[in-house]
Order: structure tokens, then sequence, then C-alpha cells
């Protein structure tokens, strides 16, 4: 089994990767996290160059190209990122962009790019005012492009800038039930 993670956060001992952290320690299989703040990993956001409209894959060539063979045969898919005004974070997005290559292989080239179905799962993090709808419906849209129609319900923890997400029962019991279904 293989799990492809998303860290989202900026922070390397922030809230989002306590709660990564825990994952980690009960997953089976192998697993591959992608820090998106991690300026050895590559990644440039889409450019609407339109390659992708008539032509499998992406036209820049980067450590996108690594995820996207892991996306192709991966188990689940776990996108965990802090909110930053009701949304992901900016760099989880700029990645989320290069996912438009599945979209148009789906809607223009009317093919299936990837062929395994997986499992998904949602954590977000943050202080702020408990709006987590918005980055939970992106974060569902970039699973969906990644063949994961079968999405645990969110995982958040809110009130962090008063609690520390170790303290949240609710999201400590979210992420064993992620470790359950994932370790189906």
């Amino acid at each position: 089994m293989k799990t492809l993670i998303f860290n989202g956060s900026p922070r390397k001992n922030g809230d989002t990767v306590s709660l990564i952290n825990i994952v980690l320690e009960n997953l089976r299989g192998k697993y591959k996290i992608i820090n998106v703040y991690d300026n050895d990993i590559n990644i440039n956001p889409c450019i609407d160059c339109r390659y992708c409209w008539e032509s499998e894959g992406c036209c820049i060539n980067d450590g996108m190209q690594e995820i996207y063979k892991y996306i192709e045969e991966c188990d689940n898919i776990l996108i965990a990122s802090p909110i930053y005004f009701s949304e992901l974070t900016g760099a989880l997005l700029n990645i989320g962009s290069r996912l438009q290559t599945y979209f148009c292989a789906r809607f223009f080239r009317k093919e299936k790019p990837i062929k395994k179905a997986k499992k998904g799962a949602v954590i977000v993090v943050g202080g702020g005012d408990d709006n987590i709808n918005k980055a939970y419906d992106t974060a569902c849209c970039l699973l969906r492009h990644m063949n994961v129609y079968d999405i645990l319900p969110v995982v958040f923890s809110h009130n962090t800038n008063n609690k520390p997400v170790k303290e949240d029962e609710t999201a400590l019991l979210g992420v064993k039930s992620i470790l359950r279904y994932f370790n189906e």
C-alpha cells in the first residue's frame, strides 16, 4: 500500500505537521510526503500553456513529474493544510494547479488519466473563524482530479491560536478514523 501526503504547511513543527506525524506513526505501507514549502521540490504552478489540452502530461519538466508517477500508483491521498483566509495555503494551490493535466485529459481529450481509484482524506488546521468549507471543497476538488471519489469527512482543528492541536480530542479522533480507513 502506498500513500501520498501533501503537506501545505510552511511550519516544519506546526499543528498541521503534528497531525501528519500521528498519521505516519501508524500508517501501513510506504508513503511519500510533498512538503509544498520545501525549496528543494522545484515545482512551478500551471502557466496555462494548454499543452495538456491535446497531449498527455505536462510540458513543464520539474519535480511534478515524480509526483504524477506517485499519484498513478498510490492507494491513498491525504491533503493536510493550514487555512489562510478560509482557503488552503497558496503553495499548495500552486501545486494543485498542476493537476490541470488530469482535468484536460477528461474534458478535452476524453481520456481517463488515472486508472486506479484511490481513498482520500483532508486535514485542515486554523486559528480563525471556523470557516473550513471553502478549504475542504477545494481539497476535495483536487482529490477528485487524482481519481479520489471516496473521501472521508474533513478532519479539522480550529482555535489553534489558543489550544494546540495535540489537545484537540475531536481532531485526534478524526486522525484515527483516517488511519482505519487508509489501513483497511
